[in-house]
């Protein structure tokens, strides 16, 4: 366990990670959480941004694209290209990296033991919320092996829900479809679209990213760099809601 995990939870984080609340609940987002490659995706569409004239490097485009809408990805590129896209280039993007992820997904590191541990230790109830579609998510989860701990019914689209991050609506569904509150649910996201949905949603959020990195200023978020911290987290912050009640 790192030592981050030590640090006393912060005090402007929601009641669901508080001493004095009850957590009921995880969420994970997919792409970064679950499972990596998203690179893999804003790579094809960095490519697909060139073809029609922008000059764009795939680093480049993986900070601009990635965890975006593909409708608005496609009116950036046509706004800063001044050509025009097909009016489906979302869907055939989508279709792109559907096929991609077939056989290219890959799990996040540790993510098979953290989730098993999850099941195991922490026996909480869990969900996905993500921006991917359920397509995109079905070829991930299948192509790693997740899709043994993740039911199809507990995952969730933004994309095909159309109700994309950083509107909270996402993670307030996958909250109402378990009938829990959403004050007593945390979430586990990589962007700072995800920690700004589930901060509009009244979500306690973990953000999964290397400390050294900028990361959104809200007092009340806790950060993690690795997924083998997340349970030890958890299991810290239902050690003192049981103390305290």
């Amino acid at each position: 366990m790192s030592e981050h995990t030590n640090f006393p939870i912060p005090k402007e984080a929601p009641v669901a990670v508080q001493p004095n609340g009850a957590l009921r609940m995880i969420i994970f987002d997919c792409d970064g959480v679950l499972v990596g490659g998203e690179h893999l995706s804003t790579a094809l569409m960095s490519e697909d941004a060139r073809h029609y004239g922008w000059n764009i490097s795939d680093e480049e485009g993986n900070k601009l694209f990635g965890g975006g809408e593909l409708a608005k990805i496609g009116e950036m590129i046509a706004e800063k290209t001044g050509k025009e896209l097909p009016a489906d280039w979302d869907m055939i993007m989508q279709k792109r990296i559907v096929d991609m992820m077939r056989t290219k997904a890959k799990e996040v590191d540790g993510a098979e033991k953290m989730l098993q541990d999850v099941i195991k230790d922490v026996k909480l109830p869990i969900r996905v919320g993500s921006n991917s579609s359920m397509a995109e998510m079905e070829a991930k989860f299948a192509s790693t092996g997740l899709n043994k701990y993740l039911p199809e019914e507990r995952i969730h689209s933004g994309r095909d829900l159309n109700m994309p991050k950083p509107r909270p609506d996402i993670y307030l569904y996958a909250a109402k479809q378990e009938g829990i509150p959403p004050e007593n649910c945390v979430v586990l996201e990589d962007s700072d679209a995800g920690v700004e949905a589930a901060r509009r949603a009244g979500m306690a959020c973990v953000l999964l990213r290397d400390l050294n990195k900028p990361a959104p200023s809200w007092p009340g978020l806790m950060r993690i760099a690795h997924l083998n911290e997340f349970v030890p987290l958890l299991l810290k912050i239902m050690q003192a809601q049981k103390a305290a009640h």
